[in-house]
């Protein structure tokens, strides 16, 4: 009876994940005959969970019910909920921390002793390194988010890295985290563009505007875009790196929001760059590793001359023998 039970919550876990299931992978999966897999479904089905048939070969999905079943989790996923908990007690999310620390006591308490010592020897060894980073509030997010679901255009009063202020008018399409950053990506209906703002930096202004269509997002996805305008677009000083390896070789290597990468061949690819000066482009070149060719500005070949200078100028001179 107990290898039963087991075995049923097991299939009520697969289950839970809200994807569709073959009679032949929740054999494969439980290490059971279909035969008992069929028998299973219909003893949940008798404890009243909704389980549902789809036709075909698609097999078995979980359906909506009048009541709740309980969350199952198995270690992997207790473990990684519970990671994901404490990492967000120190995140950039204002009000969440209390709230996670008490979702963390809780699922602490049901846990199996087994499962309860190994992670509180994981949470014994984790050590976190606080940085700086601007925070917002989940009230904030709550409101663009949902004007993203709904289509409803969005206002809100902006303010700039210099700090002016100003009124916007979008039509929201993503909130994009990074970097310990919150960023809405959105069409500018005043500009008649696509933009990215800081979502620290803006109040929502309420109630929400009219419906939009859609537009197709920009440069395929939200994310792909605001990567683009944090690494090159959005800087004063902008180029491009032709750099002497492959794309994969330097992908390794290079920081999240560095640049934009196109392969060219086996052996050469192209580095779009930007930053808030000729010497930062030059540190952030030079620090690949890499051998490269720059063709300009000016500005940013002089930059790379006084660099060699110095680092010359640094190697001690050995004495005549």
């Amino acid at each position: 009876m107990s290898e039963t039970s087991a075995r049923l919550l097991r299939l009520l876990s697969l289950l839970q994940t809200h994807r569709a299931w073959s009679g032949a992978e929740l054999a494969t999966e439980l290490d059971v005959t279909a035969r008992t897999v069929r028998r299973d479904i219909e003893r949940l089905r008798g404890l009243g969970y909704p389980v549902q048939a789809l036709q075909g070969a698609a097999g078995y999905r979980l359906g909506a019910g009048a009541s709740m079943p309980p969350l199952l989790l198995d270690d992997e996923e207790a473990v990684a909920v519970a990671v994901g908990l404490r990492t967000t007690s120190g995140g950039t999310v204002t009000g969440i921390e209390d709230a996670s620390l008490r979702a963390l006591a809780k699922l602490e308490q049901v846990l199996p002793s087994r499962l309860r010592h190994r992670l509180t020897t994981l949470q014994q060894s984790m050590v976190r390194v606080a940085a700086e980073a601007p925070r917002v509030s989940p009230a904030t997010l709550l409101a663009i988010a949902e004007a993203c679901r709904r289509h409803e255009r969005l206002r809100f009063d902006y303010t700039d890295h210099a700090g002016r202020v100003s009124r916007r008018d979008t039509e929201p399409d993503s909130l994009v985290n990074v970097s310990r950053h919150w960023y809405l990506v959105g069409w500018d209906v005043d500009r008649a563009d696509w933009r990215s703002f800081r979502v620290d930096r803006l109040v929502p202004r309420v109630p929400t505007g009219p419906r939009f269509t859609p537009r197709p997002p920009p440069d395929g996805d939200a994310a792909t875009y605001l990567s683009r305008r944090l690494s090159v677009a959005s800087w004063p000083w902008r180029t491009v790196v032709t750099l002497h390896c492959s794309a994969a070789d330097v992908a390794e290597r290079l920081w999240p929001g560095t640049g934009v990468l196109e392969a060219v061949d086996d052996a050469t690819c192209l580095l779009r760059l930007g930053a808030d000066s000729p010497a930062s482009l030059a540190w952030m070149i030079t620090a690949l590793d890499t051998d490269f060719t720059v063709t300009g500005p000016p500005e940013l070949l002089a930059a790379l001359e006084r660099l060699s200078v110095r680092c010359r100028d640094a190697i001690p001179v050995a004495p005549d023998a």
